[in-house]
C-alpha cells in the first residue's frame, strides 16, 4: 500500500510539472478529512485564485476521480473573486485514489491540482499472542495475528513491563519491541528479562482511524522456554552387550549442551521408510538414560526415528523434532505354515518320483523374508539328519524316494534361522468321492467351481487348474488348498484367461487319506459359433418359399445357438424378419409377390455373440395366363354387379329417381281446385287463428280479413305467404315446409295448407323434398292495396316443361290486373331476393294454369 501511494504522488508531481507556467498557482484542493473508514463519504474544494489569468466568467471547474469524471455539487464566485467548486463523494469504496480539480484550457482539459484520498478500517485487535524463551538465541520471541486488512499503514508494538505479583502492578517498564514491516513477531533480549519473573506483555495496534491493544499475556520466562531437540546415534555391537534380538533397534542420544543442567523429558518416534505407515509414538523416555533399545519391530526392515525432549516437572514447551536417524532391524526366522501337495509317478517297484508343492502361509506380518526351502526325510536341526533331497528358492520340487516312504519334511529359511518344520505324509486315495461338480463363468478372469461335499466330512479340499487339451501335458499348474471341509465350491481367479479351456481337478483330504480326485473341463468365456449354418432352397411357389437349414453340431468352447433370425429384403429394399427358436432347421416365406427377386439370409445368434450365415437369392414363380384369364373374368363380374346394384337401387327408390325423371303436372288438364281438397269445418279454427296472426303484420295497413271458407264460389287457397320485417319463430299450426319458397329470403314466412281437412290424416304428407309435384310460383298479393298480385318465379333447379302452351289473349288473361289509372303497373325486381319478380304475362305456365283454373282470385 505504501509502495502504491508514493506512486500516485509521483504521479501527481509529474503532472504538476508538466502544467503551464500561468496555471500552476491557479488552483487548491482542500479536503474535509485525508483518511476516512472504507464506504464513507468524503467532501473537496478546488479554489482558483482571482488572479489566475485564463478564468473568465464562463469558467467551469471539472472534477475526476482517477479517470472517472465526477459531478461537482456547486461552484460560486467567493466575495473576494475566487472561484470555487464544492464536490463530494458518498461512497468512497477505494483505499486509494487521485482525486483532480480540472479546468478547460482550450481545447483540453488542464489539472489545476490533485489530492490522494485513502480509506480503510480501524486495526483490529491482535490475538493468539504466545511467547517462547530460546535459549539459543537467549531471547524471549512473542508471536500473534494481527487480524483482517485494513488498507491502512498500521504499526504495532509488543509492550511488556516486569511485576512481582500476577501482573496486576507494575515495577519496572520494558523497552517497546517494533516489529519489522509486515511481521508479526519480535524478540526482547535477554538483558531486559529476569527469567524467574513474571512479566506482562500485550500487543497494540494503531493506524490513523484507531488504535487496539490485545489481552495482556502474564508469564514467567523460563515457564516458555523451548529446548533444542536432541542428536540420535546409532549403538553400535558391543563384546559386551548381546546383539540385538530380531526386530529390536538400540540408539542413543546427546542432549543441547546449554541445557544439560535442565531436567528433561523425551519422547521416541518411529515409522518404516517403505510404505505409507504412520509415526508410532513410544512414551517418555527416562531423563538420564542415553540409550535405548526398541523392540516389537519387523525384521529387517528399515526404520526412521526422531526424538523431542522438553523440562521435566516444570512448565515448558517441547523441542522440535530432532532430524530422523535410519536404521534396519535384523531378521527373523520364518513363522510360517506350509500348505503342500504332490504327485507320484512310480518308476520302478524300488523307485517313486515326487513332485511336491507347497504355498508358504505367514502366520506374523514378519515373516515374509524366506530366502530358501528345505526338503528332506528329517529335521536339519536333528543328528544325523539324511542328505537333503532339495535347496530351492522355488516353490515346487521334484525328487525321488523308495516305495516304502510315506513322509518327508519342508522347512523355510532365511540369515536368522529356519522355520517350523512341516511334515508332508504321502496319503492313499481311500476315502469318498465328491458328489456332483460343475463350473460357471462369472466374467472373463474367473471361473467358479461347485461340487457336493460328501460324507464324512472332509477337512479340505485341494483343486488344481490349467490350460486343457490341445496344451502339453506338462504346462505348469496353479493349485490352492481349501481348508474349510464344509464349503461347496470356490471361486478361481488366479491364472485365468477368457477364451480359454481349463481342466479343473477338486480332491478332497481326510484326516489319513483322501478321496480320489474329479476332473471337468471349463471355458472363462465362451466365443461366438465359427459360422452359421448354410442356407437352401427347398420349395418355391408364387407367393411362398420354403428354406431349410442343417444346425451346426455343438462345438467345445462355443456358447449353444438361442436363436435363429432370417432377413429377407425385395426389389424395392424393403425389409422383413422374424425370429425362431434354436430347434427351428426351417421355415417357409410366405406373402412373396409372383416373379419377384428377394435377398435372403439367416443370422445364428448365442448369448455371447451373433454369426451371419450364407446368403440366398431367390425369385417366385410368375402367374400362369388361364389364371391371369380367371382374374380378370372375376374382375369384371365385380364390375357388373356393382353397376345392376346402382341401377336396382336408383330405379327402386323415388327420391333417387325424381332428380332424374321429375313428375310435372300437365297444365293443359289439371286445374288449381283439384290440387287442393275443399276445406271443411275443421279448419275454421284454424284460419281464424291465421287471420289474427296477420293481423298486426307490419306490413298490413288495414285489417285482412280471409274470405269466408264456406263460400263455395272462392277457390280454394294452396299457401298463403306474408312478408315480415324481423324474424319470427313460427307458430305451433304454421308448416315447416320450405319446398315452396325457393331459396326466398329469411325474411319470407310461408303458412300452408295442404290436403283436404275433410278427409282424416292418417299418415303425414311427404315432404317437399320428395313430393312428385314441383312448385314453379308463388302467388304474392297486398292484402291492402288495390294492385293486382304478382308472382314470384324460383330459381328451381328442376326443369320446366319441354313446350310451353302459347300465350293467351288479352281478353282472356283475367289475372292481368291494372292499376287506378288504367296501365299496368309492373313489378320491379328486387336485386337482394334469389327470385326474379315478373308479371302474368311473363310466365305461360301460370296463364294456362288460370285459363283453366278457377275463376275469381283477381285481386289475391
Amino acid at each position: 500500500m505504501a509502495g502504491l501511494g508514493a506512486w500516485n504522488l509521483a504521479r501527481a508531481a509529474l503532472i504538476i510539472l508538466l502544467l503551464p507556467r500561468s496555471l500552476e498557482q491557479c488552483g487548491h484542493i482542500s479536503l474535509s478529512a485525508p483518511i476516512v473508514r472504507l464506504g464513507d463519504p468524503i467532501t473537496a474544494s478546488c479554489t482558483i485564485s482571482q488572479n489566475c489569468s485564463h478564468l473568465d466568467s464562463e469558467s467551469h471547474i471539472v472534477w475526476k476521480l482517477e479517470a472517472e469524471l465526477q459531478p461537482g455539487e456547486r461552484q460560486q464566485y467567493l466575495p473576494n473573486g475566487t472561484l470555487q467548486s464544492t464536490i463530494t463523494l458518498p461512497h468512497l469504496n477505494r483505499s486509494r485514489a487521485l482525486l483532480s480539480c480540472c479546468l478547460h484550457w482550450g481545447n483540453s482539459l488542464q489539472i489545476l491540482d490533485q489530492a490522494e484520498l485513502q480509506a480503510g478500517y480501524p486495526p483490529a485487535t491482535p490475538h493468539n499472542l504466545s511467547c517462547l524463551m530460546n535459549l539459543t538465541t537467549n531471547s524471549l520471541t512473542c508471536q500473534w495475528e494481527p487480524g483482517p486488512n485494513t488498507h491502512l499503514s498500521t504499526n504495532f508494538t509488543l509492550k511488556s513491563f516486569k511485576s512481582r505479583g500476577n501482573c496486576q502492578s507494575r515495577e519496572d517498564s520494558i523497552p517497546d519491541c517494533v516489529p519489522e514491516d509486515g511481521q508479526s513477531h519480535c524478540s526482547i533480549p535477554r538483558k531486559h528479562l529476569q527469567l524467574y519473573q513474571n512479566m506482562g506483555i500485550w500487543v497494540q495496534a494503531k493506524n490513523a482511524l484507531g488504535t487496539s491493544v490485545s489481552p495482556k499475556l502474564c508469564l514467567v520466562p523460563m515457564d516458555v522456554v523451548k529446548l533444542e531437540p536432541p542428536t540420535l546415534w546409532a549403538l553400535g555391537p558391543s563384546p559386551e552387550v548381546a546383539p540385538p534380538q530380531p526386530g529390536c533397534l538400540r540408539l542413543r542420544w546427546e542432549t543441547w549442551k546449554p541445557s544439560l543442567h535442565i531436567d528433561q523429558k523425551c519422547e521416541l518416534r518411529h515409522q518404516p521408510l517403505l510404505g505409507e505407515a504412520s509415526w508410532d509414538l513410544v512414551g517418555a523416555l527416562p531423563s538420564r538414560t542415553l540409550q535405548y533399545e526398541l523392540c516389537g519391530l519387523l525384521p529387517s526392515t528399515a526404520y526412521a526415528l526422531q526424538m523431542r525432549c522438553t523440562r521435566w516437572r516444570l512448565p515448558g514447551h517441547w523441542s522440535n523434532w530432532s532430524p530422523s536417524l535410519e536404521l534396519t532391524t535384523t531378521q527373523r526366522a520364518p513363522t510360517v505354515r506350509m500348505d503342500t501337495w504332490w504327485r507320484q509317478r512310480q518308476l520302478d517297484p524300488r523307485t517313486v518320483d515326487v513332485q511336491l508343492f507347497w504355498q508358504p502361509v505367514p502366520l506374523e506380518e514378519d515373516s515374509r523374508q524366506i530366502q530358501g526351502y528345505l526338503v528332506s526325510l528329517r529335521p536339519s536341526d536333528q543328528a544325523g539328519a539324511d542328505p537333503i533331497l532339495c535347496n530351492t528358492t522355488e516353490l515346487n520340487c521334484t525328487f525321488q524316494l523308495p516305495s516304502e516312504a510315506r513322509e518327508v519334511i519342508l522347512e523355510a529359511y532365511n540369515t536368522a534361522g529356519t522355520s517350523h518344520p512341516t511334515p508332508v505324509v504321502f496319503l492313499e486315495s481311500g476315502g469318498p468321492p465328491l458328489g456332483r461338480l460343475h463350473t460357471v463363468a462369472r466374467d472373463p478372469h474367473s471361473l467358479w467351481v461347485g461340487w457336493e461335499p460328501p460324507s464324512p466330512q472332509p477337512r479340505g479340499y485341494v483343486i488344481e487348474w490349467g490350460l486343457g487339451p490341445p496344451s502339453p501335458s506338462g504346462s505348469p499348474k496353479t493349485w490352492r488348498m481349501e481348508h474349510n471341509g464344509s464349503i461347496a465350491g470356490t471361486l478361481l481367479q488366479e491364472n485365468i484367461r477368457p477364451f480359454q479351456l481349463y481342466e479343473i481337478t477338486v480332491t478332497p483330504l481326510y484326516q489319513d487319506t483322501k478321496g480320489p480326485s474329479q476332473h471337468i473341463y471349463a471355458y472363462s468365456q465362451e466365443m461366438a459359433p465359427s459360422h452359421g449354418p448354410e442356407l437352401h432352397l427347398r420349395h418355391i411357389g408364387k407367393t411362398w418359399a420354403q428354406l431349410e437349414w442343417v444346425p451346426e453340431a455343438p462345438e467345445l468352447g462355443r456358447s449353444p445357438l438361442t436363436h435363429y433370425t432370417i432377413f429377407w429384403t425385395n426389389a424395392q429394399d424393403r425389409s422383413f424378419s422374424t425370429v425362431l427358436n434354436a430347434s427351428s432347421h426351417s421355415f417357409v416365406l410366405r406373402g412373396l409377390e409372383p416373379s419377384s427377386l428377394y435377398h435372403v439370409h439367416l443370422m445364428a445368434a448365442s448369448q455371447v455373440w451373433a454369426t451371419n450365415s450364407t446368403s440366398l437369392t431367390l425369385m417366385t414363380l410368375a402367374l400362369e395366363e388361364s389364371e391371369l384369364h380367371i382374374l380378370l373374368g372375376l374382375f369384371g363380374l365385380l364390375v357388373l354387379l356393382i353397376c345392376l346394384c346402382g341401377a336396382a337401387q336408383l330405379c327402386c327408390r323415388p327420391s333417387r329417381k325424381n332428380p332424374l325423371w321429375p313428375s310435372v303436372p300437365d297444365p293443359a288438364h289439371s286445374s288449381l281446385g283439384s290440387w287442393v281438397p275443399t276445406i271443411t269445418t275443421e279448419w275454421l279454427g284454424q284460419i281464424s287463428e291465421m287471420n289474427q296472426a296477420l293481423t298486426p303484420h307490419p306490413y298490413v295497413q288495414d285489417t285482412f280479413q280471409l274470405p269466408s271458407l264456406r263460400d263455395s264460389s272462392m277457390p280454394p287457397i294452396t299457401k298463403i305467404t306474408v312478408l315480415e320485417e324481423e324474424e319470427k319463430k313460427p307458430g305451433p299450426w304454421e308448416s315447416n315446409d320450405s319446398s315452396g319458397t325457393c331459396g326466398l329470403p329469411s325474411l319470407v314466412q310461408a303458412y300452408v295448407l295442404q290436403g283436404d281437412p275433410r278427409v282424416p290424416r292418417m299418415q303425414p304428407q311427404p315432404q317437399s323434398g320428395t313430393s312428385d309435384q314441383v312448385l314453379y310460383v308463388q302467388v304474392l298479393g297486398s292484402p291492402t292495396g288495390p294492385r293486382p298480385g304478382h308472382y314470384l318465379r324460383c330459381d328451381s333447379t328442376q326443369p320446366l316443361l319441354g313446350g310451353l302452351t302459347p300465350s293467351p289473349k288479352s281478353y282472356e288473361n283475367l289475372w292481368f290486373q291494372t292499376s287506378p289509372l288504367g296501365t299496368p303497373e309492373p313489378l320491379v325486381p328486387n336485386p337482394e331476393d334469389d327470385c326474379i319478380f315478373e308479371p302474368l304475362l311473363d310466365f305461360p305456365l301460370l296463364q294456362g294454369l288460370r285459363v283453366s283454373g278457377v275463376e275469381g282470385l283477381g285481386g289475391f
